[in-house]
Order: C-alpha cells, then structure tokens, then sequence
C-alpha cells in the first residue's frame, strides 16, 4: 500500500521569484533540443533503412541484427513515440516480429520535470496562487511516464488526490513523434508486404492526439463512472473539476497494490481479480460501445476489503475508443457465427468490421486469428486463457500461420477500428495469463452479451455520451 502524506494546514501565498537565466534558456531551448535528437535519430532510422533494403536487395536475411539496430536508434528518443512504439509492438503483423521483440524493449521513462519546473507548469494551469489551493502537494511526482506525470496531493477538503500535470511542449512532441511513425511503417512495409498499415496509422494519430486533451479524459472518466455505476468490483475515481484544465487532471486518489502482487495468492482470488478486469473491459463495450484501449498494467490497480483483494482501480482514461453500434454488433455476429460454424454469419461480421475483397482463402486466414481470440469465449467450460499452452508460446503458432498466408495473398488493409479492439483482446488476455486465472469465459461473455441489441447500444451510448458531456 502506499502511504498516506502527512496532512498540511492551508498555506499562504507563495510569490514566485524570477525565473533564473538557466531555466529560462532550458525553457527556450527544450524544443529546440528536442528537434536536434529528432535529426539524429532521423539518420540513424535512415541508415538501418538503407541497410534494410540492401538486405533485401542481397537476398540476405538480417533481420534481428537490423531490428536490434533500429531499436537502438530509436533508443535516442523518450517520450510519446516510446508509446507509439510499444503500442505498434502489441498489434500483431503490423511489423516484423523481430521488430515487435525488439521494441517491446523500450521503456518509456521521460525523467520527471524537476520542482521548480512543476510549479511554473501548476501556475500556468491553475494560476499564481495555485498552492492555495491544496493543503499539501508533493514536491516528488509519484509516477512519470510518456505524456505527463503525477504528483499526489491533498485538497483543502480533505481529499487525497492524484494531480496529473502534463510536459512542456508535447503537442509539438506528439506531432514530431507521429511522423516519426511513418519510418516505422516504412520499414514494415519494405520487409513485408502482409499488411497495409495505412488505417492503422491513422487510428494509433487520433487516440494519441487525444491523450494530449485532459478535459476530453475527464469526461472519459466520468463515462465509466456512468457506464460501471452499479459494477461494484470495478472503482473509477472522481474528477475534481475546480481543479482540473486541458493539460491537468486531477482525479480522486484510490488505493491499491500493483495486480502482479497477487499472481501468487490463492486462485480463488486471482479468478475474482480476472472476472473484475473482464467486467471493467466487456461490461462497457458490450452494453455502449466502448473499450478502454490500453489495458497496460499500470492503468489499473487492486483495492482491498477486509484484508483481501477485492477488485481493480480503474486509474487511466487516455486511450477510450468509442465505437459505432455496427461495429459491436460485428463483434457479436462473428462469436455467434463461429459457434454455430455459419459461414455466411461469419462473412457478413467482417463486412461489418470493413474488410474488403473478402475472398474464400483470405476468410480462410482471418478465421484462424478470429478462432484464436475467441476461442475461451466460445469453450463453455472452466479453464485457463491458453488452456494448457505455455504463455511465452500462446498465439504464436495462429500469429505465425497467419502471417505465412497474408505474405502471400497480399496486402490487407486491417480497418481502423479493429485496431484497439484487437490491442485490448490481447492485451486483457495477457493479464488473465499473467494471474493464471481459471474461469468460465464463455459464460462471462454470454452474460455481457445478454440479448444483444445494436439499438439498446446506441439507445445507451447516447444517453452515456450525453451525461458524460462527450
């Protein structure tokens, strides 16, 4: 558990001094540095590029060494497209998996803003006498991480919160940083021509480009308040509005123990954990329409009740994708057409989805990812996610034979908005390998599903949009 801060009577006024010549240069020169490990990195990309197609060319196969090469160009810049580059690495096929290996290596640890940063960052967003406002604020943040970072902090009623205070100049970092991604798609697509990553790059630019806005995730927060009020395993803190701006959050501080803590805890408790994490996952997007995007294990934690874990904290509301009703009810009509082994169901799911040119062997191939994703869903028994398959070698067979038969039939546009449903399947899958859960995922998902309408979802969509001020 984290402990709590000591409490801090009401403080006065604090006048800011003038800002010293050096901050004052590191605030002018911070994009400027930046654009000059911008053109560094740049080469260096273009080198491992050039060596790339000279591989190609030779008919040589070097691609480890080449993606350990690109890894440590990359390696020149933190921040957001150290998100971009883990989020890409999690999307199956959408590079090389030697790339994919090599990339989930990054960390994204853009190193804390130091005090006297913060404090003119919180007067810019909340005004001079902003630390009147608080009855304590931490000088040290409690995480930092691509976008921004987080101090903890207690309000003059009393309530601990969580302060979410984002850098200096990252619009013009993002937007640097997404352009950057389109080496990366440019590697990919001299390597393999499997997939066209064209939509999938325009899909990872918007939710990106969104986390910049902190008032759009407020309202993401007050969403899933809205969406999981009566879910009581799931906590979603609240927004303090009197305190919050587009480039600050301030939401209710919630307790909790990072979830790999509890991999080893009876199963009894870690299955009551996975059927909170598919609760805070399904509940909303099979009733509204809508996915958190990013189940990483840092946007979540376990909060406890009477000396036992007794579900998750919701804490991130950056990457929330919301979906047309048609979308969902793909999702539904390829899991009922499956099961009943009906072909033209099946079909029709995909169409829905946006796939074109749906030829027999290309449904042939996607049928195999879908059966891979689906299948704990569509198994009506208890067991584990990879039922017996070691987790470091879970879906690699099914990633494998689907990238052999993609080569070959050519390039397949993956559309835009199966790009965060896929990212989350597998990532929520990757906790539930993580707590060796043991479940009935079948009924879990029938019991979400219920008797589906895609009106009742756009009926419930509306309403949650509306009282969420999205």
């Amino acid at each position: 558990m984290r402990s709590k801060p000591a409490r801090a009577t009401r403080r006065a006024p604090i006048s800011e001094p003038p800002m010293s010549d050096k901050i004052a240069d590191d605030e002018r020169n911070r994009f400027s540095a930046r654009a000059a490990r911008y053109a560094r990195v740049g080469a260096n990309v273009g080198g491992v590029a050039a060596r790339i197609a000279g591989t190609r060319l030779m008919g040589l196969d070097r691609n480890s060494s080449n993606a350990a090469a690109l890894t440590a160009a990359l390696g020149g810049l933190k921040g957001p497209l150290m998100k971009v580059a883990q989020l890409m690495a999690t999307i199956p096929d959408a590079l090389p998996p030697e790339y994919a290996a090599e990339l989930q290596k990054l960390q994204s640890d853009a190193p804390p803003m130091g005090w006297a940063f913060v404090r003119r960052r919180m007067m810019a967003e909340l005004g001079r006498d902003w630390e009147t406002r608080f009855a304590s604020f931490s000088h040290q943040p409690a995480a930092a991480a691509s976008l921004g970072q987080v101090h903890r902090a207690v309000t003059l009623d009393g309530e601990d919160v969580a302060c979410k205070l984002q850098y200096p100049d990252m619009q013009a970092a993002v937007e640097a940083d997404l352009s950057q991604l389109d080496i990366l798609f440019s590697i990919q697509r001299r390597m393999d021509g499997a997939i066209d990553t064209r939509e999938i790059a325009t899909e990872i630019g918007e939710r990106v480009r969104e986390e910049l806005d902190y008032r759009r995730e407020a309202r993401h927060a007050a969403l899933y308040a809205f969406m999981l009020a009566d879910e009581s395993r799931v906590r979603v803190p609240r927004v303090r509005d009197d305190l919050s701006t587009g480039r600050l959050l301030t939401l209710q501080w919630l307790e909790g123990e990072k979830i790999l803590g509890f991999t080893d805890h009876p199963l009894e408790e870690r299955n009551q954990l996975a059927e909170a994490m598919f609760a805070a996952w399904w509940l909303p997007f099979s009733r509204f329409g809508v996915i958190h995007g990013d189940p990483h294990l840092g946007n979540y934690t376990v909060f406890s009740e009477a000396g036992r874990p007794a579900g998750i904290n919701l804490l991130d509301y950056g990457c929330v994708r919301i979906f047309p009703p048609r979308f969902v009810a793909g999702v539904v009509e390829l899991y009922r057409g499956l099961i009943a082994g009906d072909e033209a169901r099946v079909v029709h799911a995909y169409e829905t989805w946006g796939f074109k040119g749906l030829k027999r062997e290309l449904i042939d191939v996607l049928n195999i990812w879908a059966r891979f994703i689906y299948g704990p869903l569509m198994d009506d028994r208890v067991r584990s996610i990879a039922d017996g398959v070691a987790p470091g070698q879970y879906g690699r067979r099914e990633a494998f034979t689907v990238h052999k038969a993609l080569k070959e039939l050519g390039p397949v546009t993956v559309p835009r908005e199966f790009v965060f449903m896929d990212r989350a399947a597998v990532g929520l899958g990757a906790v539930f390998l993580h707590l060796k859960a043991e479940l009935n995922f079948h009924r879990l998902f029938e019991a979400a599903m219920g008797d589906f309408s895609a009106e009742e979802v756009a009926t419930r969509q509306s309403d949650a949009l509306r009282a969420a001020g999205l």
